[in-house]
């Protein structure tokens, strides 16, 4: 680059940093500074485009889920160029899960490319201490040392926005206003969408002022409890059960750098580790729980009397510790289902993220999704495909080829997570038998390709649905050699009844996303 253009490009920058900030005019207007809204404001910024980035709330967020990156996500960071935002954060390597079922054990890594069938990891074969590789929680080494496994990370959430949002400063391209985005601009002659309202505190008064921003294109990525979402989706999350959360102190997790789920005698709980000396643990607890209600002693009862027995002894330590480190009810998030809505009705206006869609978080799939997203959305509105946002029908069309593209990741990521908390959860007794069929799976060595979905490493729905039903036939051989061979009536109305089941738990999800 020569030394004039280079003087252009800095003089053309100034000036657009000065419309954005003198005028609140841009390019784009993003509403949300979260995972979402920092990468696709980045990535778009890096392509010239001039940016605005509305954030109600700039202090660094404590939120509880959000915390666990699967390694087709930490890829997606990769081509974003966003990959060090989880370096000096005290991120922690992921190299698998951990399925811990009645008190059997079943550690799984995430697959190589184009992995079939292999060994499972049991439990027995582990060193004496219980570590799977002989060291305690947050002094582990490699595992697979001078081996390219893909790996995920884990780490405190608000760590990583804050990397997220350092990086959205540096860039010429984007400006960051600290204000609260409250309704749209509408068009008076047409239905464009011309930019968003908001309230903005003045420093002077401490009172919140209107204020308006206005862009070609306004991105909507104002996270699960969107304002938005009402009035261009018109359809609410589905919540059937919340995430209590606990942060453990020095947890002696069974296996080292691996997330876990413990399924069992009424407990779902999902822990991984998110810093050298934190764990998180995450309880589900589901709506109108009986173990969980006052007369039972209410959430902190439920865990303390029904979740922590059934959990690994090393764990029990730190978990109890949590628990009595005060009496107040842990925080919680709710575990919502949001299935996807095509964007482009709203010229001017897109609504991404968990503004958009949703899925139950055991799988830890959501910042997966979301990094795609702003994978797929940089590159069909890139200056090439559309050089001007304000060209509605290119944009629209772009929405479309994006909905068409991430089919085929997220469906996988969205269906898996909602059918396997069924499973997990298991509140009839067809879905105990598929659990259990689910588990027995796994321990016949067929871990590779659901560890590949589950690290948002496989991009093959039909693959998904062969596994699902293969799982369902051996809970149906399961049943039958419990039932007894020679009853074949009641065998076979066994069969039709767990088939049914795996088939209402998996198809509706499934054409929710591959038809919308």
């Amino acid at each position: 680059m020569s030394y004039a253009t280079s003087t252009s490009t800095s003089t053309l920058q100034e000036d657009l940093a000065a419309r954005r900030v003198k005028y609140h005019e841009a390019d784009v207007v993003v509403v949300g500074a979260g995972v979402f809204g920092c990468a696709v404001a980045n990535t778009l910024a890096n392509q010239g485009r001039s940016v605005i980035l509305l954030e109600r709330w700039m202090k660094e967020p404590n939120r509880i889920v959000g915390e666990l990156l699967q390694p087709g996500g930490y890829k997606s960071l990769q081509r974003l160029g966003l990959a060090h935002c989880v370096e000096d954060i005290d991120a922690i390597t992921n190299v698998g899960m951990d399925v811990i079922w009645y008190g059997k054990d079943m550690s799984m890594k995430y697959p190589y490319p184009n992995e079939g069938r292999r060994p499972p990891v049991r439990l027995s074969s582990l060193p004496a201490n219980g570590h799977a590789n002989g060291s305690a929680n947050g002094k582990a080494k490699s595992e697979e040392q001078g081996v390219s496994r893909p790996k995920g990370c884990s780490f405190h959430h608000g760590r990583f926005i804050m990397q997220l949002r350092r990086t959205c400063m540096k860039n010429p391209n984007i400006t960051i206003f600290e204000t609260e985005a409250v309704a749209t601009v509408k068009s008076d002659d047409s239905p464009e969408i011309l930019g968003v309202q908001t309230r903005t505190v003045n420093p002077a008064t401490g009172l919140k002022e209107a204020d308006c921003f206005f862009g070609q294109l306004t991105i909507i990525a104002d996270g699960y409890a969107s304002r938005f979402r009402k009035e261009y989706i018109g359809r609410a999350p589905v919540v059937r059960s919340k995430f209590y959360a606990l942060e453990l102190i020095d947890c002696e997790l069974p296996h080292s750098n691996y997330g876990h789920v413990v399924i069992g005698g009424n407990t779902l709980c999902l822990l991984y580790q998110i810093g050298t000396h934190e764990t998180r643990a995450l309880v589900n607890v589901p709506e109108k729980l009986p173990e969980a209600s006052p007369a039972a002693g209410g959430v902190r009862g439920y865990l303390s009397k029904v979740v922590l027995p059934q959990l690994p002894p090393s764990i029990q330590p730190s978990f109890r510790a949590a628990l009595e480190k005060d009496d107040k009810i842990p925080a919680s998030m709710p575990n919502s289902w949001l299935p996807p809505t095509k964007q482009g009705a709203h010229p001017g206006l897109v609504l991404l993220g968990d503004a958009m869609n949703m899925r139950h978080p055991l799988t830890g799939g959501g910042m997966t999704v979301a990094l795609n997203d702003a994978v797929i959305l940089s590159e069909e509105l890139s200056p090439e495909k559309v050089p001007n946002l304000g060209d509605h029908a290119a944009v629209r069309r772009a929405m479309a080829t994006l909905h068409s593209r991430r089919k085929r990741l997220t469906s996988i990521i969205n269906v898996l997570a909602q059918a396997l908390y069924s499973l997990f959860a298991a509140e009839d007794k067809n879905l105990a038998k598929l659990q259990r069929g689910c588990f027995t799976y796994f321990e016949m060595g067929w871990s590779a390709d659901p560890m590949g979905f589950l690290g948002g490493l496989i991009q093959r729905p039909p693959l998904l649905a062969y596994h699902f039903f293969t799982v369902a036939f051996v809970a149906i051989w399961l049943d039958w050699k419990d039932t007894g061979l020679w009853k074949i009536p009641v065998l076979l109305w066994h069969a039709i009844s767990i088939l049914w089941t795996a088939s209402v738990t998996f198809l509706p999800v499934m054409m929710e996303e591959l038809m919308f």
